[in-house]
């Protein structure tokens, strides 16, 4: 009888399993691009045939029998029967598909093809080809949703806000740069390996950021975004345990994420920190978070900058209210910070942490400063904070012209809501 669950469970194995098969084909098949597009109609054949014959006893093994059998299929149609071709045929032979090219049972594929280091070096590899420097920061966003975090065309643009047809186009034209490059399926060589590592983190950081405060829409969080930023850190935790930013990264984020409940209230709307209900935390993420941390700093070799904004976030979390925050050492930590991965962003929160500690005139200068520079000119924060700290010294005209400059360069709806109380509160 046919499975009516079919198409569901098409779904959930491929979000769980799509990095490990994708990265086998790209491992058997030594393309990348080849890999992704097998393992594209291994799903679309997928979808067909489970509904109407049921979900496999082994849905993965299923999948890579499926699409390793259309790469000899490619293969043969070209007529390249080379040493490749043999390998791959022998492969398919014992493991999933007859010698003749039809499918065996790929019930039975899964015992011969998930080797657990292998599998662990492939989405390794996998991740550190999506984000490869060649490819511009939108390519690799696009590319690691797709291959690594098993996301279609569809839920990536909806994800990153922007049309179907631009996601498509952006994958296609990475992979089509990873081939001009001829960027090699492969875990970098160790000299190698801790800078291109750094773009791996970028890139789950900059998922993350885009989901725990969206830039626009009527959402303050995405959470599908932000959970997908967490796993794929999670993940990478697995893989590369020796490395400590991997476990600063995911500290931040599962620090991060356990504010998330009480960050929106009952309409969406957002709750200041001050304002939280410091009970909804997730206090699981808050043990999370600290392990990962814990074990950053095991490591003897100091926090990097994922770390610091982790132990930043560490003092908020076990502190009983923002009056009893440890604000002093977080300046001390953003300072540091300042000093390892300089930027606009980390001068303006350290003069927010500077306001709680010291007062808002001890923080006005840091904030001027950045003004003056003209630091961050697209950005609605730093009018906001300036703003914020005008109107609690007493200027309040011109408070009302920055929080009026922030309004217009916002373009998330609620965080302009919140802007606009503001404004409408100095009367």
């Amino acid at each position: 009888m046919a499975d009516p669950t079919g198409r569901g469970a098409v779904a959930a194995v491929w979000r769980i399993e799509s990095a490990r098969i994708v990265g086998a084909l790209a491992r058997y098949t030594g393309d990348f691009a080849l890999a992704e597009d097998l393992a594209q109609e291994a799903l679309a054949e997928a979808l067909v045939t489970w509904p109407r014959d049921g979900v496999p006893r082994s849905p993965a093994g299923w999948l890579l029998t499926v699409g390793r059998r259309r790469a000899i299929d490619g293969f043969r149609r070209r007529s390249a029967l080379d040493d490749r071709y043999a390998v791959l045929a022998r492969d398919l032979g014992e493991g999933g598909v007859a010698a003749g090219g039809e499918p065996a049972d790929p019930a039975r594929a899964d015992d011969v093809l998930w080797d657990p280091d292998q599998i662990d070096d492939d989405v390794l590899a996998l991740m550190f080809v999506s984000c490869h420097p060649v490819l511009s920061r939108e390519a690799r966003l696009a590319l690691t949703l797709r291959v690594v975090g098993g996301l279609t065309s569809d839920e990536i643009a909806k994800a990153l806000l922007v049309p179907t047809a631009t996601v498509q186009a952006r994958i296609t034209r990475a992979k089509k740069t990873l081939a001009a490059a001829r960027v090699p399926f492969q875990v970098p060589p160790a000299g190698e390996r801790a800078e291109r590592l750094g773009s791996v983190l970028g890139v789950i950081y900059l998922i993350f950021t885009e989901g725990s405060t969206a830039s626009s829409g009527g959402d303050l969080i995405r959470f599908d975004l932000a959970g997908e930023a967490l796993r794929l850190a999670r993940v990478l935790s697995r893989l590369v345990p020796d490395e400590p930013e991997v476990h600063g990264l995911l500290a931040l984020l599962e620090l991060t994420a356990a504010r998330f409940p009480a960050r929106t209230g009952p309409d969406g709307e957002p709750v200041l920190l001050e304002h939280q209900d410091r009970r909804r935390w997730d206090r699981a993420a808050i043990r999370r978070g600290r392990g990962a941390l814990a074990r950053a700093e095991k490591a003897g070799r100091g926090l990097g900058a994922y770390g610091l904004q982790a132990a930043i976030a560490e003092c908020h979390a076990v502190a009983p209210s923002v009056g009893e925050t440890d604000w002093k050492r977080i300046v001390l930590i953003y300072e540091a910070l300042g000093r390892l991965a300089p930027s606009p962003v980390v001068d303006l929160n350290r003069a927010v942490a500077v306001s709680m500690a010291d007062g808002p005139s001890a923080a006005l200068p840091i904030v001027d400063e950045l003004a003056a520079a003209d630091a961050l000119p697209t950005s609605h924060l730093l009018p906001g904070v300036r703003g914020e700290l005008l109107a609690r010294v007493g200027r309040t005209d011109e408070a009302r012209t920055e929080l009026e400059r922030a309004v217009r360069m916002c373009g998330n709806e609620r965080e302009r809501a919140v802007l606009e109380r503001k404004l409408a509160d100095l009367g």
